[in-house]
């Protein structure tokens, strides 16, 4: 079966963009350059087509509370505009999706991964029961831009009504980009400031292309990946999935125990006890990139393995992100990693590898 392929498509191949399947969708991986793309966010700006993503809306009088039982997170709490990240797990604690959650004035929504909208589209109509909730999947009809870096909210300042630096971090708002109806929110996934818009797909390649006009730096999912990995935020699929669980992945912050009854929580309050992997930080020695299921050791014993790995462009050093045994957390503590039949040193670092200044 063909993959999917975003309203944006057409516009990554005049940038001559180099285009991969991920996610059962053909995307654009890089365009001048993984380093080129990363070093434009990280200093300047830089847009990223993420209409893969799923987009779920929630109307009717008991949206709310469907979106409470299925999230780890508490929702009660949110007023209308904000964002909030939350896991969807299974009855196990494993997490089916980590998800943010958006509050509108006229209902929910959710943005889901690529890869597991369908499974959440599903698991949201399984637990519906009899409540009064319309789901709507939103993705075929809408595109998303993430436009990310130190001069994000500038290069927006004027593309949308509403100023974006008004916006507090995790909040959205209805606005209107080049003369049509879009949702702002200050929301990213690269560890730097800046803004996603969600709007018509009939309109993404004008929109696109302004931002081009004004010096937007064209990003694909390798620049996406390593910016990611600087900030130690978690991909589904590689520190997520359906058998680890958020307190492994060092995500308790976004299980709220004391909330009322929702998916997983059984099995998450006991799981806080049990000595299980967790997530941590390494830095290797040298240049060399430790790779997904790379082997972690401790004198000469396995340990553990890497789940996600990169030479940081950024900071310009090997990292990875690991799940090893708890006893061997501590920042400091000197592991090897198994790169290809070489054991190269690292060392447990504290988490985020990079975080940007705020002054």
């Amino acid at each position: 079966m063909a993959n999917l392929r975003t309203p944006l498509f057409a516009a990554h191949q005049s940038l001559n963009a180099r285009i991969v399947p991920f996610a059962g969708w053909d995307m654009p991986v890089q365009y001048r350059g993984i380093i080129e793309e990363h070093t434009a966010v990280r200093t300047a700006v830089g847009m990223f087509d993420i209409s893969h993503m799923g987009r779920l809306r929630l109307v009717g009088p008991d949206a709310f509370d469907l979106l409470q039982l299925v999230c780890t997170n508490q929702l009660a709490t949110m007023v209308e505009g904000q964002i909030r990240y939350s896991l969807i797990c299974n009855h196990q604690g494993g997490i089916r999706d980590d998800v943010l959650v958006y509050r509108w004035p006229n209902g929910w929504q959710l943005v889901v991964n690529a890869s597991n909208r369908e499974k959440i589209l599903s698991w949201l109509q399984e637990n519906q029961g009899n409540r009064q909730v319309t789901i709507i999947d939103e993705t075929f009809d809408t595109a998303m831009i993430a436009i990310q870096g130190p001069k994000a909210l500038a290069v927006c300042q004027s593309l949308v009504d509403d100023d974006p630096h008004k916006l507090k971090y995790y909040f959205g708002t209805a606005t209107r980009c080049l003369g049509i109806d879009a949702l702002l929110s200050r929301t990213g996934y690269t560890g730097e400031d800046g803004v996603e818009l969600i709007i018509s797909k009939d309109r993404a390649t004008a929109i696109w292309n302004e931002l081009l006009n004004r010096g937007v730096v064209p990003c694909g999912l390798g620049a996406r990946d390593t910016l990611r990995l600087e900030a130690a935020m978690p991909l589904y699929g590689h520190e997520l999935t359906e058998e680890i669980n958020p307190h492994q992945a060092g995500l308790s912050w976004a299980v709220k125990l004391e909330k009322a009854e929702f998916i997983g929580k059984m099995a998450l309050e006991s799981a806080r006890h049990e000595k299980q992997p967790q997530r941590v930080g390494l830095e290797l020695q040298g240049k060399r990139a430790a790779r997904e299921n790379c082997l972690v050791y401790h004198e000469g014993q396995t340990v553990g393995r890497v789940t996600s790995g990169s030479f940081a462009p950024t900071l310009q050093r090997s990292i990875a992100l690991a799940y090893v045994e708890p006893a061997l957390t501590a920042v400091g503590t000197s592991l090897h990693v198994d790169i290809r039949g070489d054991r190269s040193p690292a060392t447990v670092v504290k988490l985020p590898f990079y975080q940007r200044s705020t002054t």
